[in-house]
């Protein structure tokens, strides 16, 4: 009994019923309940130890003896009972609902009926039975599965997802690694806007060949985006005709803006080729100056290829050197007595700021109030210097340096001071020079008569200058000259402020350098000559213009002028009156105002 318990997995074999013998129906269905209950029993008892896991398959032991012996606890004879077989009746709530019971109830229903212990072959096969019997086992045995089935299926069994076999395309992509490939592929534009028609009933017509952009690569910046549309469907469509006057606007909107698109590129292109030349000339002038002009500066300053290469501008490496070449050391002065009148100008304005202007020592030919004038003036005009530059302004790189040279020029010529509109032109000699060379070029620039002139405001020998701009005026621009008199426009509105800054102020400062060049080789006379090619430049404007107009334009040059033109118009200017050239003219201005005084004195003395 006790080994025929064994082979039924620890249950008391039920005799066969009635026709022939069998199980039960009750015991195909007790059986996996029982089975899962005893083992759940056992390990609430204790009758399993934590070490006495049911051991690893041997090499005859199969899934199926494993699963007979699990139910049971061996004892110490040797032999397998069931555990607690009477402890509780059987419930549904004692039943341990784990995977590991439910998959060994289910592999030892698969398993033969009769195998004996120890996992070896059965001596010899069950006997044989007959159909009757076989067809009613077999439904007994479908009815127990089936209600097995059910409970497996629905409370125990994991559900596993049946995946699709994968396309043979190449798999698609995402972040972390591969996922399969989209199943629809992508669809054809076509395709798509049959499907747009179909859905919303409405068909699209595309442009006429004609109507299309042709030519993208030349399409106006200012019109791409500008699309030609038709209106949203909650407006009433355009009629035919307003559709054809919208698209000929539209064309003639893009054409003019190509046009002057293509207009701007070409006046561009012609900018950029003439300042690759200018650039070129200037490179290979270079050369020239470096190695045959400046070694041989006395022999060939005044030969006529000199002259030339003269007008076209000087390199930037050579200006600076060719200007103090060309302006001269007349005063001697040498980099020494420069510190030496920029140390008395850190006095002053160490003195000035620590002690009341009172107590200062004055100066020779200097009052205390011009000195504060000065000091304040050469603070204030500074700030005004090139400030598009924003190099000369407070904490610019060249601020101190600007301070200094002027202060110390204020101190070299205290009867002239410092006057407004010398800031810009130290600033310029600051550009091209060293500190001591720009203070040199400086002082003995403004000592040249007709800066000496105009920065001492000697009313005379401005009035006398002017009366000369005036004759050279009236002989090259006879319209223009009767225009300003018209409106007694006098030079003095306009040539002031052209004259005191050197050009520095009213032109580029690009331009006013090459202006620079030519007036260090011409002296004061292209300074006027200078005056008289803007004049000219402009001549169509002015005649335009009234009074008011006439002087703030001449104030305020506009910016985009340009130095061939200017230059053209300069060289288109004669400096010669009844074949007098301006030194003669000036020269019998200066005598005739001489007679005059001779004449005028005694009345005076009257």
């Amino acid at each position: 009994e006790e080994e025929a318990k064994l082979q039924n997995g620890g249950f008391v074999p039920c005799p066969p019923g009635p026709g022939g013998g069998g199980v039960p129906g009750g015991t195909a269905l007790e059986e996996p309940l029982r089975s899962c209950r005893l083992r759940s029993e056992a390990e609430r008892r204790g009758g399993t130890a934590a070490g006495s896991s049911p051991p690893p398959l041997g090499p005859g032991d199969d899934a199926g003896s494993r699963a007979q012996a699990a139910p049971g606890v061996r004892t110490s004879r040797g032999r397998t009972e069931p555990a607690a077989l009477a402890a509780a009746p059987l419930g549904f709530m004692d039943v341990n609902l784990n995977s590991r019971n439910t998959y060994e109830v289910s592999r030892r229903r698969s398993a033969p009926e009769h195998l004996p212990l120890g996992g070896t072959a059965p001596a010899a096969p069950p006997p044989p039975q007959e159909p009757a019997e076989r067809s009613r086992r077999a439904g007994i045995a479908s009815a127990g599965s089936s209600f097995a089935e059910f409970f497996t299926r629905n409370f125990f069994a994991k559900r596993t997802k049946e995946l699709k076999p994968a396309a043979q395309s190449a798999p698609g992509w995402k972040l972390f690694g591969k996922v399969p490939p989209r199943e629809n592929l992508p669809k054809d534009s076509k395709i798509i806007q049959q499907e747009y028609e179909a859905r919303t009933g409405r068909m699209y017509k595309p442009p006429p060949p004609s109507a299309r952009r042709k030519n993208i690569e030349f399409e106006p910046l200012s019109t791409t985006a500008l699309i030609l549309e038709d209106r949203p469907a909650n407006l009433p469509a355009k009629s035919v005709e307003e559709a054809l006057r919208h698209r000929q606007e539209y064309d003639e909107m893009v054409a003019e803006a190509k046009k002057r698109e293509i207009k701007e590129a070409h006046k561009r292109k012609k900018i950029m080729r003439e300042r690759f030349k200018q650039e070129e000339n200037i490179a290979s002038a270079m050369v020239i100056w470096v190695n045959e002009i400046l070694p041989n500066w006395e022999g060939m300053r005044a030969t006529r290829r000199v002259r030339e290469l003269w007008w076209q501008g000087l390199p930037p490496s050579v200006r600076g050197k060719v200007w103090s070449l060309a302006v001269g050391n007349e005063l001697n002065i040498t980099p020494e007595l420069y510190e030496i009148f920029l140390s008395r100008a850190k006095e002053r304005w160490k003195s000035f700021s620590e002690t009341s202007s009172e107590n200062d020592v004055e100066d020779v030919g200097a009052s205390v109030a011009d000195r504060e004038a000065s000091l304040e003036l050469i603070k204030l005009d500074i700030s005004r210097t090139f400030p598009s530059l924003y190099i000369f302004q407070k904490g610019g790189p060249y601020h101190d340096l600007l301070h200094s040279v002027l202060g110390a020029y204020t101190c070299y010529r205290p009867d002239v001071g410092y006057v407004q509109g010398m800031s810009f032109i130290a600033a310029v000699l600051i550009l091209n020079l060293e500190e001591a060379d720009a203070f040199i070029a400086f002082a003995n620039l403004l000592n040249k008569p007709c800066q000496l002139a105009f920065f001492r405001v000697d009313h005379s020998m401005m009035l006398k200058y002017f009366a000369a701009f005036e004759v050279f005026f009236e002989e090259n621009l006879p319209k223009l000259f009767l225009h300003f008199k018209s409106y007694s426009l006098t030079p003095d509105i306009y040539l002031i402020d052209w004259i005191f800054t050197l050009y520095s102020k009213s032109l580029p400062l690009d331009l006013a350098c090459r202006v620079w060049d030519v007036f260090c080789r011409d002296g004061e006379e292209f300074l006027f000559r200078t005056g008289l090619g803007i004049l000219r430049l402009y001549e169509d404007i002015l005649l335009q213009m009234d009074f008011i107009h006439i002087a703030q334009f001449l104030t305020k040059l506009p910016e985009d002028i340009t130095s061939e033109k200017l230059f053209s118009c300069i060289a288109a200017i004669q400096m010669q009156n009844s074949n007098k050239k301006w030194a003669q003219v000036f020269a019998s201005l200066m005598k005739d105002s001489k007679e005059g005084d001779k004449n005028h004195s005694p009345a005076l003395k009257s």
